[in-house]
């Protein structure tokens, strides 16, 4: 398994959960500044993959 599958799979998790709802749902218990801070490093990860430097 590549990193890059690694990485596509943890970005659909990440999707579907800011779906399932208000309580307990996604970034539940983190405050906005923790979903921040977890959502630029994804896209951080994804942009070096992307530039095959990962």
């Amino acid at each position: 398994m590549s990193i890059g599958l690694i990485i596509i799979i943890v970005l659909v998790i990440f999707l579907l959960g800011g779906f399932s709802g208000r309580f307990g749902g996604y970034g539940y218990g983190y405050g906005h500044g923790g979903m921040g801070v977890i959502g630029t490093i994804v896209v951080i990860l994804l942009v070096l993959l992307l530039l095959g430097r990962l």
